[in-house]
């Protein structure tokens, strides 16, 4: 029985996120008996990139060379992977659950008369039939959905699962898909690319501000304490939609959802739309000079305080204790 993985990539690089699924699909394989993971990918990658993935579990490569993917496209995606999933006869899809994986897999479901369970944070188990966890009411229970279709599609959280390398490799076959000028409907006009950057659904450290901070002109401060820790930007969505920050930092319910092993957030009071984005995160400090802030009940340490006056001190903190390990 196959398992098809739909591997994203960025600009003909695999991330994180893409040996992640990968990895995940290979142990879906194993739980439910065995067979092929094939991965599906879409879009000008060369084949040493594609290689790789048979470092992270996948034992066939299912590629459509065709530069029109470069370019995210809902519908020519779904369609692809909908084709990718007959042609090796899968019977488990997997995705991750990013913008991508959440536009597409609803599109993939319908076209396959699948079940699907969206943002998984464990492996399937299969003593009960198929059963998979996942996190419901912004993320205050989990949920433990069981699957009966004969084909299954699960979505996966990024940085939920850990990234094991191996050693094997991949056969990498063309895929064929019977797409139409139609498909490719949508044309992108342009694209804001962020270069240098951790992505935050890959990141390990994050800083995150609100609008505690009272203003633009007052990140510096968060952004000296980010370059100390390492760690990626983030902030709340009323800073986004004052265009105090770029939307792309925007984490909550209608923002972005991370996992980093440290979340510290800076003058945000923790409304339940904020928490629903960032409360898987491993380790949550909250900086905050309300002592009733309701971000405290959720977080493993709190700074009652100013944050004008603890971050320069922090930021200090972390590169003496940095300096001292080398």
């Amino acid at each position: 029985m196959s398992v098809l993985v739909f591997v994203d990539h960025t600009q003909g690089s695999f991330k994180k996120k893409a040996f992640e699924t990968v990895n995940y699909a290979a142990e879906t394989a194993k739980r439910i008996g065995g067979g092929e993971v094939v991965a599906a990918v879409l879009g000008t990658v060369s084949n040493d990139e594609l290689n790789l993935l048979g470092q992270y579990g996948a034992t066939q490569v299912l590629h459509l060379n065709d530069a029109r993917f470069d370019n995210f496209n809902a519908r020519a995606y779904s369609k692809a992977i909908t084709a990718a999933a007959q042609q090796c006869g899968a019977k488990v899809i997997i995705l991750s659950y990013n913008v991508s994986g959440k536009s597409v897999a609803g599109m993939v479901a319908a076209q396959m008369k699948a079940g699907l369970v969206s943002g998984a944070i464990d492996y399937p188990t299969t003593d009960n039939g198929f059963v998979v966890k996942k996190t419901v009411f912004s993320g205050k229970a989990f949920a433990f959905v069981k699957v009966t279709s004969d084909v299954k599609i699960i979505s996966l959280v990024p940085n939920t699962f850990k990234v094991t390398k191996g050693e094997g490799s991949v056969a990498v076959a063309a895929l064929n898909a019977n797409l139409t000028d139609a498909d490719f409907g949508v044309k992108k006009v342009s694209e804001d690319v962020i270069k240098g950057e951790v992505p935050l659904s890959e990141a390990e450290l994050v800083v995150s501000g609100g609008r505690g901070l009272k203003g633009p002109e007052n990140w510096g401060i968060l952004e000296d304490l980010g370059k100390a820790f390492g760690a990626t930007l983030a902030c709340s969505r009323p800073v986004a939609d004052a265009h105090w920050r770029p939307h792309h930092e925007h984490v909550g319910q209608t923002g972005g959802t991370i996992r980093p092993n440290l979340y510290v957030a800076v003058g945000i009071s923790g409304a339940i739309q904020h928490l629903a984005g960032v409360n898987s995160s491993k380790t949550i400090v909250v900086i905050n000079k309300d002592p009733e802030a309701p971000f405290f009940k959720a977080a493993d340490y709190g700074v009652v305080g100013d944050a004008f006056e603890i971050l320069p001190k922090l930021t200090e903190a972390v590169k003496k204790f940095k300096a001292a390990q080398h």
